[in-house]
This record gives structure tokens, sequence and C-alpha cells, in this order.
């Protein structure tokens, strides 16, 4: 299992949970309201100029700029 923030510019991946890393936790919860939830394809279309930091994604029709912590949460079960 990868996450997020290791998938390479231009490859999809389908989405297997967002993870919490404490209880609440709000990134986590913010990031499935947004549409990141399991069974979802995600693209990485930009990366960032220092340390590929922010990277900026596609999930359906939007597009969302995501600091690398935050992509880190999300863990992906396969990549295309």
């Amino acid at each position: 299992m990868c996450h997020l923030d290791t998938l390479p510019k231009g490859h999809h991946a389908i989405i297997e949970l967002v993870e919490q890393r404490t209880s609440p936790d709000p990134i986590s919860a913010r990031l499935e309201e947004l549409g990141f939830v399991p069974g979802e394809t995600v693209e990485v279309i930009a990366v960032g100029p220092v340390n590929a930091d922010p990277i900026a994604v596609s999930l359906g029709s939007s597009r969302f700029a995501l600091r690398k912590g935050e992509a880190a949460r999300i863990a992906l079960k396969e990549a295309f």
C-alpha cells in the first residue's frame, strides 16, 4: 500500500482509506468531506518546487492542492 504523497505525477490510484491520527481528527474529517473517500480515483497533476510540496491532485471534476502531510494520510490500494 502506498500513500498519495508518494504517488508520481501523472499517475492515478484508488483511495483505500483516509487515516485518522487523533480522535477526533479534523484534518481527516475535512479530507473526507471534500470527497477523499474509499473507492474514488485520484490523480497527481502537479507537485510543488520545494520538496514536492504542495501536491495538486484531481478528484472527480475537482482539483485540490494538499500539503504533503495531508496527502500522507490518504492510503491508496491500486495505482495505474
